[in-house]
């Protein structure tokens, strides 16, 4: 049994035959277009965004298996604040304010593709609200590290 991975970075449930599956794919002699479909059924939530994927097919009996990560942090903050990008001057403006619980929601969407804890996790994405000039709360993502450092917000990270 011989498998090959095809690894490509696709906008969220608009996979096409063209490249960058398609040129992969093809002399492979799968079905293309099952291919495609599986993906942008996989990943329709993410529209709009890029998301990694990984097909891997088995050479020999042309089956498939269709596997969708996570997009990146900005992307899901972005996404939340119905942004198209972070501040190009993120200590100088913010482009939008996140409640803490969305913070978590980010944070859950991205613990599944890691073996780290939730509470690491939603320190990271307060860290890329940081760089993207993105306000939780209405203040600085440094206090809410801090909080959470102090042990505030428990119940919501037991999740």
């Amino acid at each position: 049994m011989v498998k090959r991975a095809v690894r490509a970075i696709i906008e969220g449930g608009a996979a096409t035959a063209g490249p960058p599956l398609g040129p992969a794919l093809g002399p492979l002699g799968v079905n293309l277009m099952a291919i495609v479909n599986e993906i942008n059924e996989l990943t329709r939530d993410f529209a709009g965004m890029k998301v990694p994927v990984e097909v891997i097919v088995d050479v020999e009996t042309k089956e498939f298996e269709v596997k969708i990560g996570t997009p990146s942090t900005a992307a899901l903050i972005a996404k939340e604040l119905g942004i198209q990008k972070g501040s190009e001057r993120p200590r100088l403006e913010t482009v939008g304010d996140l409640p803490i619980e969305k913070v978590v929601k980010i944070a859950k969407a991205k613990v599944g593709s890691r073996s780290v804890s939730l509470k690491s996790c939603v320190k990271e994405v307060l860290g890329t609200c940081i760089s993207m000039g993105v306000t939780v709360e209405g203040k600085d993502p440094r206090d809410a590290i801090q909080a959470i450092n102090r042990g505030e917000y428990e119940e919501l990270l037991k999740g």
